[in-house]
């Protein structure tokens, strides 16, 4: 008596495991069920293709990788993101959901999450270089947020490791990021700048003493434009750093202020009043009484704020950064109407350029690295510590250059 076989077979005799199955066009299926009781199938051409597939699902399982989600997009896993965002302050939250919508959504967003590869984000990071003119800094923060929205992705089980990682790092060596660090401005270009800006008689004197708070004090923007008179002390000679003013200017909710307290604890500070910045405060006061200007603006609670316009509203960057341009334009027609033989000339420079070049002057000067830390604010000393090795570098050259100098003439 013969065995009973019973086992399946293909049409070419070839045994059929379990869960596999022939159809009559000649594809190949193998179908599963799920924990959950879901079924689900993949279809091969032929059974040694099928079988590969069935070994990456059972890796994908051993791994505790989802099965049955080859149509989930990086939007999708972005949705999922934004229901869990968890820590994030709300101004830095909108920021990521514009660079997101703005740069990665519209392509990139659409690409299958479980096709990714380490390579399909750096030709992303790529294209947005070569072809969109984008700066490092600004991919930068784009990589902020799609690593989130990716380690989502590995959390959930959608991926097996996040294929950012690193990335930057590489995009940055190889479009040699460092030539894209700010400058700090020169004690010349410093002096030129605020000389320029403490004539009375020039049109633009009346922004002087912010920006000679920000050179005094190395304050970011948003926590200068955010003082208030009861935020300085003139008898104790301190500032008191507790809160940051943002401004939102989003296609969804349009353009408006907001209050925040710093991201980190080191950001809450209190920053000794040096003479010139007590002078500028002085300046700012008498100019404002004089002009009967006074504050009109109540955000989030929070009024009397110190730097504000003719209108008595609160300034916000854009509105600073676009003065700079104008006043350095301004400055440099003037000294090139003069011909002057090598004229110096202001160089093109932001407001985060004044917080650089007051941390360049206190490294300059020898200040303690952790008093630079403190004053600036920085929750990570190597944040601080790659300001001043880039400082000290500078100097150690310049040295050199004035040694060489020196030999030369020494020799004639």
């Amino acid at each position: 008596m013969t065995k009973k076989d019973n086992h399946r077979y293909d049409s070419k005799r070839r045994v059929l495991k379990s869960g596999e199955s022939e159809r009559s066009d000649g594809y190949y299926v193998y179908r599963w069920t799920d924990r959950g009781g879901k079924r689900h199938g993949v279809v091969a051409k032929t059974l040694e293709e099928l079988r590969r597939r069935e070994t990456e699902l059972m890796r994908d399982k051993l791994d505790d990788i989802r099965v049955g989600t080859a149509y989930v997009t990086l939007n999708d896993i972005y949705d999922l993101w934004c229901s869990m965002k968890r820590g994030l302050k709300d101004n830095t939250f909108q920021n990521y959901r514009y660079l997101y919508r703005t740069f990665v959504e519209p392509d990139f967003g659409k690409y299958k999450v479980q096709k990714l590869k380490k390579s399909d984000v750096k030709r992303f990071y790529n294209m947005l270089v070569d072809e969109r003119g984008l700066k490092i800094s600004t991919v930068d923060s784009i990589h902020t947020v799609l690593h989130q929205v990716l380690t989502v992705a590995v959390d959930d089980g959608y991926l097996r490791n996040n294929v950012s990682d690193n990335v930057l790092k590489e995009l940055k060596q190889s479009h040699n990021a460092d030539a894209e660090r700010r400058k700090a401005l020169t004690i010349p270009q410093q002096d030129l700048f605020l000389n320029y800006l403490r004539k009375e008689n020039n049109k633009y004197h009346h922004w002087y003493p912010i920006f000679a708070v920000m050179l005094g004090t190395g304050m970011r923007v948003g926590e200068i434009t955010g003082l208030r008179w009861c935020d300085i002390d003139m008898e104790e000679n301190v500032i008191d750093v507790n809160h940051t003013l943002v401004y939102y200017n989003h296609a969804e909710n349009g353009c408006y202020f907001s209050i925040n307290t710093p991201k980190t604890e080191a950001g809450r500070r209190q920053i000794p009043m040096l003479d010139d910045v007590k002078d500028a405060f002085k300046e700012e006061m008498r100019c404002q009484k004089e002009a009967g200007i006074c504050c009109n603006v109540t955000i989030d609670g929070y009024t009397d704020f110190i730097f504000i316009n003719r209108f008595g509203n609160a300034k916000h960057q854009v509105t600073l950064n676009m003065a700079l341009r104008r006043i350095i334009r301004d400055f440099n027609d003037e000294q090139l109407c003069k011909n002057i033989k090598n004229p110096v000339l202001l160089p093109r420079f932001s407001c985060h350029s004044l917080r650089h070049t007051f941390t360049t002057r206190l490294v300059e000067k020898g200040v303690n690295i952790k008093v630079v830390q403190d004053v600036l604010g920085h929750k990570d000393v190597e944040t601080t510590l790659n300001i001043y090795a880039d400082v000290t570098k500078e100097l150690k050259q310049q040295e050199f250059e004035s040694l060489q100098r020196k030999l030369e003439g020494g020799d004639e």
